[in-house]
């Protein structure tokens, strides 16, 4: 997302979004990959978002990694369909998760999960709160806003300035970890199209051995990519 106060570049944000999934040694030296091709999401008929809710999650991803730049975008690399499709599974039921209280929704996030609503129910209830925070504030829901003024609603998301419901208050957090997820997952997840965020950072994928890399930096990865499914790219 762009000019949020306090946020990192682009070029930053992927590259400690990589580090975080352990793949910092290689993402020091990535070269850009040619852009690919948008991919129309219009066809795609969601597994548990209402129209509505999958408009946000297009709009809201759209802005938190955008098509500009060097790099493929949250859309171009199909964000939206993994958080779809994660919603719809155990994750957004949070089925294996302990959910029993008591909840302190002012507790550190360091304590875990507090709040008794599950990923799917808190996208279903922070997104129309939201939604109708944007129309009060700025004459629009959120999808229906410009790219300026959704990152200017995005930031006031992510500060609380409209004082969501204790129990919403991580919804800003858990977007943009569910973003972070889809473009760096596995693309049988339903993101990561074509590998494309792979490839831009340089990340060999699933491939079966790659140790005498490990150690190498500024040093560009000389194969493509390979997903869990036998997938190159």
């Amino acid at each position: 997302m762009r000019d949020l106060p306090g946020r990192p570049s682009r070029r930053s944000f992927l590259k400690a979004s990589a580090a975080t999934a352990a793949i910092a040694g290689i993402a020091g030296a990535a070269k850009a990959e040619a852009k690919p091709e948008p991919v129309a999401l219009t066809e795609y008929k969601p597994d548990c978002l209402t129209p509505t809710e999958w408009a946000f999650v297009m709009a809201a991803v759209a802005r938190l990694i955008p098509s500009e730049g060097d790099g493929p975008g949250a859309i171009e690399t199909r964000v939206p369909v993994f958080i779809d499709k994660q919603l719809a599974g155990d994750y957004g039921k949070a089925s294996d998760w302990y959910m029993v209280g008591p909840y302190e929704p002012a507790a550190s996030p360091l304590r875990g999960w507090q709040t008794p609503l599950n990923p799917l129910q808190i996208y279903q209830q922070a997104i129309p709160f939201f939604d109708e925070w944007c129309k009060t504030t700025h004459g629009k829901i959120f999808a229906e806003l410009d790219a300026a003024t959704q990152d200017k609603a995005l930031t006031s998301l992510q500060k609380d300035e409209m004082k969501i419901k204790p129990e919403l208050r991580d919804f800003f957090g858990i977007l943009l970890a569910n973003t972070k997820e889809g473009y760096f997952s596995d693309p049988m997840y339903g993101g990561n199209h074509g590998m494309a965020a792979w490839k831009y950072i340089g990340f060999p994928g699933a491939r079966g051995s790659y140790k005498e890399w490990v150690g190498k930096h500024n040093v560009k990865y000389p194969l493509g990519p390979v997903s869990i499914s036998g997938e190159r790219g």
